[in-house]
Order: C-alpha cells, then structure tokens, then sequence
C-alpha cells in the first residue's frame, strides 16, 4: 500500500470528497504515556475560547466537529486517534493543529513519531515520520488548516519543553490554577456533574448543559448557559466508586434477588432484539458514565443522552425503522446516530445498512451504528462492506455485544459512578445479557469453517491460499481482541492486541498473513500488551500438536554476574507454578538455555554452568491442553485459549516486576576540600 509521504513542513490538500477523517499521531516507546491534543484556530493561530482545547478533561470540541478517540497499541509501539468531521468545523476556524504531551520523560525519548491522515475506510491520505525530538515535553505533529474552500494537512514537527500546559498557552488558552480550579468546580460545577455525566466538566469555563428533557426532533432550539470563564484544569480527575446494591437477608443461598430486566418469554428473533435494545437504551439513560462510555466508542460528544426506540422514517415509497434512534446533546449541537441492532445468529445485512445510511445522509445525522454479536479483529472494522460512496458524509461504526458487556463490567470493578442506585441498575443490566435467552453472547464460536480448517492443518494438506483458512484466521483475530478486551474488564487497564503496523488498517493483509502461518507451521498467535507488567503476553495456539502455549519476555538487569541475574528472577516466581519453563538468552547470538522451574529451583546452577557472558533476558513459557470443539465451554477451542490466556497472566504475569536500578550512592570519602578545612563550620 503506497501513500503520500510528507517531509517536515510540507503540505498537501485533502480530498474534495471525503468529509470525515481520524488524525492518528503514533510513537515507538509504547512504555511511555502520550496524551494526544487538538487545538481548534482562529485566523490569528490563536484558540478562540478555551473551549477549543480538546484534550483528556475535554475530550471533545463544543460543536463536536474535533473528538479524542482512544489511544492503541501497535507492533511499532502505540498510537492514538482524533476524529474529525470537516463539514461541522466552524467556519471562522482556520486550522486545527495537533499535539501530544508527556507527564514524565521527554519526546526524544518516544523514539520514531509519526502524524497520519485517514479517511473514513482507514486509506491513508497522508503521512509525516521524524525522529528530531529532543528534550520536548508537548509536541505538535501536525496541522489541518483551510485555503480557500479545500482542506490541506501539514506536518509541523514542533516542540515545547513547557509540556501541555505551556504548549496550550502559547496557542491562547487561559490555564487554571489547579488548586483554584478545585474550589471552583467543589462550588459551581456538582449540578453540571449529575446532570451531564460528562467526564469533561473539569473545564471551568464551560457550558452546562439542559436538563436531558426533550432531544426528540420536536423540541425547540438549546440554549446552553454560560458560566464564567476560569480557565482550563489540566490536573487529571479522580471520581470515587459506588458498589451496586447487595442483598444480605435471604435465608439460603438459592434465593435469588428478582431481575430488573426479565428474561421471562424471551423467545428469539424480533422479540430477543427488542428486549436487549430497549434494556440498552434504558440503561444508557439512568447510568451516564455507561451512556459516555458507549457513545464514545460511536464518535458521539460528551452530553445529554437520549434515545428512542421504532421510529419510522419514509424512504421513497417504503419506511425505514431503525432498532433505535440515538442523540446526545452538547451545547446547542445535536448528534444522532441511528442503531441497527442483532442478537443470537442474526446478521447484519447490507442493503438495511445501506438504507439507514440513506436516511441519516438525507437527515443530516452523523452515524450509523450496527451491534450484533459479530466481533471485529480490530477497532474501526466493520463485519459488513457497504458502497463506500455512501459513507461521505455519514460515518458507520460497529459494536458487539461483548463490547457493551465488557464495558459494563469494567465500569462496575474500575469505573466511575458514583450512585448505588446507578451501579444497581448497570449489575441488573450486565445480569440480563449473561443469561442465554438475551441473546448477547460472549466470543464462544470459531465459526462453520474451524472442523474443516483444524484437520487440514493436523493432515498436513492446508494451503494458505483456501479461503476457508482465511475466514478462520480472521476469526482468530476476533478472538484476540476478544481476550484483550476480557483482560481490559477485568484488570481495569487498557490491554492492548497488538497487530502489526502494516496489517492495523488492511484486515484482507492480516488474515492472509495468519492464514499462512496457519498452513506453513500449524499455529495461531495474538500479542496482549498489560500495562505495568515486564513483558507483552503471547498465547500460541499449536494446532498439530494440540497444546496452548503462553511466553513472556523479561528484560534482565543490566549489573551483577549471571547467577545474581537469574536469583533476582527467582524470587518473583517463589509462587509460580513449577512446570514454567525458564529459558535463559545470553549476550552471545545463539547462546541459550531452558530449563522447567522446578529443576531451576533445586539447582540454578543448571542455566548458567558453562556458559560464558551475562544473560540479557529471560524467557518464561508455560502449556496448556488445547480444546478442539468448535464451540461450547469445556471442550471448545476458544474456551481453552481464554482460560490459558487468564491462567499464565495469573499464574505468572503479574507476579514479575521490571528491574529498575538502584539509587547512585555517595562516595564514603569525606570530601577533599573539607580535609583541607579541617571539617570545621563556615
């Protein structure tokens, strides 16, 4: 795949056609946290108010037309995305310009920093690679500005060593001071809090929005209410938790609290789809931080959310009826989104696609949204191809229903409500989707091809060209993302899938990749990066041989001999299980050894004996019986990769810290001038 290259400086136009592009601004040294910005311009190249600083506590711009997307992980290191909607840019903006900032460390240190522009179908439209950052602490990688009525990109290549807030105050925003912008938000800004649900209100000079009464498309105009302007709050939030409500009086343990969300006479088809949108819908709307936490997976703004169920909409001589109607309100912008929704085998077709696509295009909404129970291998791919042409000026996004449960539980154990009665809610709503009449299942099928695929693999005779091989490697990939996003529920970090580079924006690449590997050596491999863990996680699935293996890789200390090296390791893993193998990897290519801990612990000797240099790393792999059904629980293959996956991150993982140095120490010599002096106080 060829795309524009652009030197520091340069500029190139963006296409007349495509309305809709993500800015995506990626680093080397995942190990180091990168808070991406945008800063909307006036024609001065200066904010017009500080609510055009987009930015963690303001993830999205006051019109919606610039929003922070998420960060990722890639095989080059991480990276993280801004969406922007150029025909909602106001028009007395004239650039917006594109920055990240570090909390520690300098951006010489991130390594190779890239800015990339893409459109709607992920086609790169642009792309800047440096590597000149030195002691910068913010950095703007680029910008998107107006000349005349065509949109172009420039790579900037700027920095700060002044950080995020140095950087927002050169471009004219007012930055608080922290502890005056505690007082203020303790005295003025609690309503706001409730009502909104917004994560953004840290920004003092802000809007508070209405009360979330009337969004339907009969309701008058908003009339958002000004407060007085403070200045922005860079200072990163902390919400307390709410437990859900438990229920302590029942007198055996059979008894079971009455549902919320029945699941008596769900049957399936329309009715199992009915059920499980109108109990999303429902919930979104008595638990904002979940409506927030969804809407932004949809490119939604920060607000007031609503939504309806059934409505109809003509289209020629026929009506179009979406599962749901979707608005969030943020200032005197509306965003709608129209939802298709599936459940159980239910696919997603298409032409009704293609229809809904027509009528938020002629609506003027902002997107359609499909959920079902299909679980793209990355974020941003969409199980079913629609006419590109169609997705000009209304973007199409995807969710599954394991998404929705994994953020529920997420928010649950590491979130932020702060409302017994909204934490019950959510419970109650998590409860209904894991009963088997919702619905909503979890990743449980490798799909109709796995039987055919598995025993091509075992006979030898797979050829990486069948397309059956193909449909199975991205099924593979769904179920990696699959245990990223359980990881991610369950540990309350972001556990990253990491996919290569050249594979991140081309799933017909990936899956051919995959598929061949498949048919030349019999395995699956996925790449879970856990934050504050040694090493990246990596489960094997070895289908000839019909075992499960998970490796890590620790990076050793840099000082002491080889025997002082590998006690340090040791002593993490005194609660290990002893079948771990341990492989020692020396200083010298091709030096290595590998011993199971067990035998390690009786005699350490055994990986170091006759080996010359240091060890620079070890190596930790464990296995696991594989399961070979296509489905089910015990037996099936991907219940066999999710337990082995959670039992060496439990088992082994999380026992293992990085080394890190000891403090330099002062010389025991007395200082030689205070010899001279004799020691004596000045």
């Amino acid at each position: 795949m060829t795309f524009p290259m652009m030197s520091k400086g340069q500029n190139m136009p963006l296409p007349d056609d495509v309305f809709q592009i993500d800015v995506v601004i990626g680093w080397t040294e995942s190990e180091i946290e990168v808070d991406a910005s945008a800063l909307l311009l006036g024609s001065g190249g200066q904010v017009r108010s500080d609510a055009d600083f987009v930015f963690y506590n303001q993830p999205e711009s006051s019109d919606g037309s610039i929003r922070f997307l998420g960060t990722s992980a890639t095989e080059e290191g991480a990276q993280a995305r801004i969406a922007i909607d150029l025909s909602s840019v106001p028009e007395d903006v004239s650039a917006v310009a594109f920055a990240g900032s570090v909390g520690t460390g300098r951006f010489g240190e991130l390594g190779k920093l890239t800015f990339r522009v893409i459109d709607g179908s992920g086609r790169t439209l642009a792309e800047s690679v440096t590597a000149d950052a030195t002691n910068e602490s913010a950095f703007v990688f680029g910008e998107v500005y107006r000349r005349g009525s065509e949109w172009k990109v420039r790579a900037v290549g700027q920095g700060w060593e002044s950080g995020l807030a140095g950087l927002a105050t050169d471009f004219g925003v007012d930055i608080a001071d922290d502890a005056e912008a505690e007082a203020v938000a303790e005295v003025e800004t609690p309503l706001a809090e409730s009502d909104t649900g917004s994560v953004s209100l840290d920004v003092t000079a802000t809007t508070i929005e209405p009360e979330p009464e009337a969004l339907a498309e009969t309701a008058g105009p908003i009339t958002p209410v000004k407060a007085k302007s403070r200045g922005v709050r860079t200072a990163k939030k902390v919400v307390k938790k709410a437990e859900p409500l438990k229920f302590v009086l029942a007198e055996h343990e059979t008894w079971r609290p009455a549902r919320l969300f029945s699941v008596v006479g769900v049957g399936s088809g329309d009715e199992q789809e009915r059920r499980a949108t109108s109990g999303l819908i429902a919930t979104m709307q008595s638990v904002r931080p979940f409506a927030r936490a969804l809407c932004a997976r949809m490119g939604a703004p920060a607000g007031v959310f609503e939504g309806f169920v059934e409505v109809q909409y003509e289209r020629g001589d026929t009506k179009v009826i979406p599962d749901a109607v979707l608005k969030v309100a943020r200032g005197s912008r509306v965003w709608t989104g129209l939802l298709e929704v599936k459940t159980g085998n239910g696919k997603l077709e298409k032409s009704q696609l293609e229809n809904y696509l027509d009528v938020a295009r002629k609506k003027k909404y902002d997107v359609v949204v499909s959920l079902s129970n299909d679980v793209p291998a990355s974020a941003g791919e969409l199980p079913v191809e629609v006419d590109r042409r169609k997705l000009a000026k209304v973007a199409l996004r995807h969710l599954s229903w394991a998404e929705v449960a994994h953020e529920a539980r997420m928010l649950l154990s590491h979130g932020v409500i702060d409302n017994e009665a909204q934490a019950w809610i959510l419970a109650e709503f998590l409860r209904y989707l894991e009963h088997p009449r919702s619905g909503a299942v979890e990743f449980v099928d490798m799909g109709r091809h796995w039987v055919t695929v598995r025993d091509a693999v075992i006979a030898g005779t797979l050829r990486a060209g069948d397309q059956k091989a193909i449909v199975v490697a991205d099924t593979w990939a769904s179920l990696s993302r699959h245990l990223a996003l359980r990881l991610t529920a369950e540990l309350g970090v972001t556990v990253k899938h990491i996919v290569p580079r050249r594979y991140s924006n081309d799933p017909t690449a990936r899956n051919a990749a995959v598929a061949e590997r498949l048919a030349a050596d019999g395995v699956f491999e996925a790449v879970l990066r856990i934050p504050e863990t040694a090493g990246d996680v990596v489960v094997i699935a070895d289908v000839r041989t019909n075992r499960i293996r998970c490796r890590t890789k620790v990076v050793a200390p840099n000082e002491g001999t080889s025997g002082r090296r590998l006690s340090w390791l040791l002593k993490q893993l005194k609660d290990v299980p002893g079948d771990v193998q341990i492989e020692a990897v020396f200083a010298a290519r091709g030096n290595e050894t590998c011993e199971l801990l067990d035998t390690v612990r009786v005699n350490p000797k055994v990986l170091t004996d006759g080996r010359g240099g240091e060890i620079v790393s070890f190596g930790l792999e464990q296995t696991f019986p594989m399961g070979s059904r296509r489905s089910g629980t015990a037996a099936s293959f991907v219940a066999s990769v999710t337990s082995s996956a959670d039992a060496f991150y439990g088992g082994v993982v999380q026992h293992l810290r990085e080394w890190v140095p000891a403090a330099p120490k002062q010389s025991d010599q007395p200082h030689r001038g205070a010899e001279e002096d004799g020691g004596g106080e000045v």
